[in-house]
């Protein structure tokens, strides 16, 4: 396995994995007029083009894909960008963590599928078997099974304090 691809795979989740266990360090971090969300966001879109070249730097593209690419492509996108048009950068970005208030959601696909934002990630991990070696489908799944597992366990006293 190549080194350098496995590290850029799993970059993010230290990251996600320190702001959802110390999130008043990132708020503190973050400071007066700075949104931690948005910066959550800035930061981890960088981190997911270091996923996106450690993967292509494994893969060998051929056209066309086989056929189950485009059912598993299209459906793990259309949760992530469901659930990101549900919830906004707040919600997508930890800011129950981050000491805001984020609505409920029960509309689809919430209710219906247990984290639907990471289901839709690996079902498109999934869909890139045709041309990336399992093994690096394998430990980018990890990383998101990790993340679940520990974003499960959401304990309110360890939640942020906006800046005043």
């Amino acid at each position: 396995m190549g080194i350098a691809a496995a590290l850029g795979l799993l970059s993010p989740f230290p990251f996600y994995y320190w702001l959802w266990t110390y999130p008043q360090t990132w708020v503190d971090l973050c400071g007066k007029g700075r949104d931690p969300c948005t910066v959550m966001a800035y930061v981890s879109h960088f981190l997911k083009l270091i996923q996106f070249l450690s993967l292509f730097s494994v893969s060998t593209l051929t056209w066309p894909p086989l056929l189950y690419f485009w059912p598993l492509i299209a459906f793990g996108q259309f949760l992530n960008f469901r659930v990101y048009q549900l919830l906004g950068e707040s919600g997508t970005y930890y800011g129950v963590r981050f000491g805001k208030n984020i609505p409920w959601v029960t509309e689809f696909p919430f209710g219906y599928i247990k984290d639907p934002q990471y289901v839709g990630s690996i079902l498109s991990l999934l869909a890139c078997l045709w041309c990336v070696p399992f093994r690096y489908i394998l430990l980018w799944t990890l990383g998101y099974v990790v993340m679940i597992q520990v974003e499960s366990k959401e304990d309110p006293t360890t939640r942020a304090k906006p800046p005043s």
